[in-house]
């Protein structure tokens, strides 16, 4: 050993001694660190942490819940929610049978896919061989064709579920249900106005799970599974419905009609039966059909009524002592009132009329007779009148986009003679045939003023009312005696007057017909064009049902409310007689009816009286070029 080495092998030492202490303070820093991380973990930050902890733990469950069912009032679905498919396929998937060595992938798939989805295979070839990554080859499949498809445990191809709103009666309804768009939400009739009632309030729960983050299925919530089963149910009739629209379709087509409604409420409590109106569209295949169909024009147009108001017109002047029932007055005809002529439809073929009671001026329509009636009133006590029955406002229909009746100004309407003459026979104003039928139900319902409704409200599983919407307090308009005595008055209309083509044998019809000339769009007068209505009340003794339908615009001379709109209520009121098992309240009327059978050996049966018949014309047909009946 040299004398060097000491040194040497000291040094070696000390360099030792140094990392130790070196690894020893870095050994205590980081235990000291790891010390005071423990503590700001445990104690600092301890309640956040653990609120974590519970967040990953826990999965919050949202159960699919679809929209409610809506079911019309006898319980017949309307609309529901069904799952469907999106089939979508993923070519750089598409993976060759062992069994088929010949045919592509995609040959192979599109065989197997045609029959399932009803579509030829060369052009599901062409839909599964374009050249993309993802391609929608299929939308709304049904569970069972989604099923047939998965069991087939081909590669490349994928289902995705979604909700579908399903319109069994498919166009039935459509003007009063609405539909849903691709987000599910309601963009048209009660599916938009009743959103808050169609969308489900289920809560979604957090349910535990555990390492591999699996449910934990014993801790799911108890009535987590069966959620809320309520429907909505709505007033309308589905029965009523269909023969509405049967009958409408028909004298559309008989008279190249623009558009049509129907509309029947009861006169109870102002629940609509029916409320149709064509053209319509199916909402199953919305996408399909003209945007302005989803505007129900019943709702949201406005039309001159025509002589349909002048049963109103008459008990205002009752009610506010103007006239007494048995007043009588001089029809000339014609007469000129500010300048302006005013004429009865058919004063050409008849001339001056001469004396008639107020329920003789009903039932010829006479709308000299109506000028004289209000002209007993004063102008501001007319107007006052016509604004307490609701001219100038809304229905307060529960269907979106309801417009508000239009009424001259309060100045213009005193000033000028003209305007209480032409409100007299319905014209100068506008109003929607919902409103028409709001008002129509006033004298119907004893002088009430209900609001017509199509929702009835939610309903359980076992058909007992869940929750009933709060509707508007009736408001007596008119006293019932005054109403009663225009019912009667307009059931002589039906019986003997220019509703003869609504008579129903053995039944009592109150109604009148109404035939207006429509106002140019571009403002300053009328056209040729018109609209017909008629308006139905029965039974006439204690009316249950309003029935009106309006067409607008038939073509041809033979085209007025008694010839186009009157048959229309009557088909309507025998299908409620039928369906509803309405007795006759003059039997002895419909066993008239019945022919008598030839005896084999007897003389043929007798021709039946011409007198007797439904059908029958008015005598005397409107001109056009007036307001008529």
């Amino acid at each position: 050993m040299t004398p060097s080495s000491p040194p040497r092998d000291l040094a070696t030492i000390n360099l030792f001694k140094r990392r130790s202490v070196l690894i020893w303070m870095i050994l205590a820093l980081s235990m000291v660190v790891l010390v005071v991380r423990l503590v700001y973990l445990q104690v600092v930050t301890s309640s956040d942490l653990l609120d974590r902890a519970r967040r990953q733990q826990m999965f919050t469950l949202r159960p699919f819940i679809p929209r409610r069912t809506i079911t019309d009032r006898k319980g017949i679905v309307l609309a529901l929610d069904r799952p469907v498919y999106t089939l979508f396929a993923y070519p750089q998937l598409f993976k060759k049978s062992k069994d088929d060595q010949k045919e592509s992938p995609a040959e192979e798939i599109a065989a197997k896919l045609a029959p399932i989805l009803r579509r030829p295979a060369d052009k599901l070839l062409s839909v599964l061989t374009r050249d993309t990554t993802s391609i929608q080859v299929e939308y709304w499949l049904s569970e069972e064709n989604a099923d047939l498809i998965y069991n087939l445990r081909l590669d490349g191809l994928e289902l995705i579920q979604q909700r579908h709103r399903l319109y069994p009666q498919q166009e039935l309804a459509a003007e009063v249900l609405g539909y849903v768009n691709v987000d599910h939400r309601g963009q048209a009739g009660i599916e938009l106005s009743q959103e808050k009632l169609l969308v489900r309030t289920d809560q979604a729960s957090e349910v535990p799970r555990d390492g591999s983050g699996k449910l934990i299925s014993n801790r799911i919530p108890a009535g987590m599974i069966q959620s809320d089963r309520t429907s909505l149910q709505m007033t309308i009739d589905s029965r009523i419905q269909r023969t509405a629209r049967q009958i409408l379709k028909q004298q559309m087509v008989k008279f190249g009609a623009k558009r049509g409604s129907v509309i029947v409420m009861d006169a109870r409590d102002g629940g609509l039966l029916s409320l149709v109106t064509e053209p319509t569209y199916d909402p199953n295949r919305y996408y399909e059909a003209d945007v302005k169909l989803f505007k129900n024009w019943a709702v949201s147009d406005l039309y001159e009524p025509g002589s349909t108001f002048k049963p109103l017109n008459v008990a205002i002047a009752l009610e506010a002592g103007a006239i007494q029932p048995d007043t009588v007055f001089n029809d000339e005809g014609a007469l000129t009132i500010g300048g302006w002529p005013v004429a009865n439809f058919d004063y050409e073929q008849v001339g001056a009329v001469g004396p008639l009671s107020i329920s003789q001026i009903l039932e010829r329509s006479s709308n000299v007779g109506m000028v004289h009636i209000v002209q007993r009133m004063k102008p501001s006590v007319y107007y006052g009148w016509l604004e307490r029955i609701g001219l100038g406002d809304i229905s307060g229909i529960d269907l979106p986009a309801e417009t508000p009746s239009t009424l001259k100004p309060q100045e213009q309407f005193i000033e000028y003679v003209i305007e209480p003459a032409t409100a007299s026979f319905g014209q100068g104003f506008s109003l929607t045939p919902i409103q028409m039928v709001q008002l129509q139900g006033i004298l119907a319902s004893g002088g009430k003023l209900l609001t017509p409704h199509v929702v009835k409200g939610l309903i359980n599983e076992e058909g007992e009312e869940y929750y009933q919407p709060k509707l508007a307090t009736p408001r007596q308009i008119i006293s019932p005696a005054t109403a009663q005595r225009v019912v009667e008055m307009m059931t002589n209309v039906v019986e003997k007057g220019t509703g003869l083509p609504a008579r129903i044998p053995g039944y009592r019809i109150a109604g009148k017909t109404g035939t207006a000339q429509k106002a140019l769009s571009t403002g300053g007068g009328y056209g040729n064009a018109k609209i017909t209505s008629f308006v139905g009340i029965f039974p006439s003794k204690e009316p249950r049902y309003v029935v009106l339908a309006v067409i607008d615009e038939p073509v041809g001379d033979d085209a007025f409310g008694s010839t186009v709109a009157a048959p229309i209520v009557k088909a309507v009121i025998e299908d409620i007689i039928v369906s509803e098992g309405i007795p006759p309240s003059h039997p002895e009327e419909v066993i008239s009816k019945i022919p008598i059978l030839p005896d084999p050996v007897a003389s043929p049966a007798p021709t039946p009286d011409p007198k007797l018949s439904p059908n029958i014309s008015p005598s005397v047909s409107p001109t056009p070029s007036q307001a008529s009946p």
